[in-house]
């Protein structure tokens, strides 16, 4: 057994290591707070605009727009259309956070076997590490963080995204994310992000209403394109916050669980100290009374 210096050496270490974990447990409570507080602000506004692509297509059902597609076949199958394809994949700038880095970089090696013509786009330097080690090719000069998304980081990524789309450089653009459900569970999403699917908006329309007539200037397949673009930046910008949600979630969960870990090794620790330190007092007594008993024995015998 470890001597009782060594014993409180490793608690006093512990006990400076839970510190740590305890605060990172806060930060991440704190940041998760303030990203779903200001998702929760934005939603509405592109929740309205969802709706009115919705009502676009029931004013026009013709309509057709470059960045939406009637394929459902291919949403069900998870399948690549032809020609070279783009995926953004949203990852962590550090570790510990549990399986949550772990689980969107499998899906994305996942994605990679099935579609090997694609171009990687990752956010993170944590999956930048990853594909950089493995030697897999990534978009150098798509240098985002995964930390406090904000709208003008999604602009910047949809706008990115949005030139290589238009020029004909990719012809379907994927996101692979982490879909933060409530605050509990959470898990990593592949999604075709361009072209949109025009089931998704045709679910979306409900039961037939009454509707107004209205012209479209200067066409509807103008104002569709601008629509589908201003809510792209809306889908990055929640796909960035869900993420960090699920981030700051998943790291919570990983700093409880060791902060449990660090009380039960300072119990278990403490006990040996104590059997510790109670030995080497009963040594410490038992030499001074062989060595009391031996000056004794020495004076009866001179």
């Amino acid at each position: 057994m470890p001597g009782a210096a060594e014993l409180k050496g490793r608690i006093s270490s512990i006990r400076d290591t839970r510190k740590i974990t305890n605060a990172m447990e806060l930060i991440s409570s704190a940041k998760l707070r303030r990203a779903k507080a200001n998702l929760d602000q934005t939603r509405p506004y592109f929740s309205s605009l969802q709706a009115e692509i919705t009502r676009i297509f029931r004013l026009a059902p013709n309509a057709e727009s470059r960045y939406f597609s009637h394929d459902e076949a291919e949403q069900r199958s998870q399948g690549a259309a032809a020609g070279r394809n783009g995926c953004v994949v949203v990852t962590a700038d550090k570790g510990l956070a549990g399986s949550y880095n772990h689980n969107v970089l499998r899906a994305a090696d996942a994605f990679l076997a099935r579609t090997p013509d694609t171009e990687l786009f990752v956010v993170g330097e944590y999956g930048r590490r990853y594909f950089t080690r493995r030697g897999v090719p990534i978009d150098g000069g798509f240098l985002f963080t995964g930390q406090s998304p904000t709208m003008h980081r999604a602009r910047l990524i949809a706008a990115g995204l949005l030139d290589r789309f238009d020029s004909g450089e990719l012809k379907t653009i994927y996101m692979i994310y982490t879909d933060f459900k409530n605050g509990v569970s959470w898990e990593s999403v592949t999604t075709r992000l361009l072209p949109f699917h025009h089931s998704h908006f045709e679910a979306a329309m409900g039961p037939m209403e009454r509707v107004p007539v209205f012209d479209f200037v200067p066409s509807v397949t103008e104002v569709l394109d601008a629509a589908a673009r201003n809510y792209m930046v809306g889908f990055i910008y929640s796909a960035l916050t869900d993420s960090f949600c699920s981030e700051q979630n998943a790291r919570m969960t990983a700093m409880d669980a060791a902060g449990r870990n660090a009380d039960k090794m300072l119990d278990t620790l403490g006990k040996q100290y104590q059997r510790s330190r109670q030995e080497e007092i009963t040594r410490e007594l038992t030499e001074i009374s062989a060595g009391a008993k031996a000056l004794r024995a020495r004076e009866s015998n001179p």
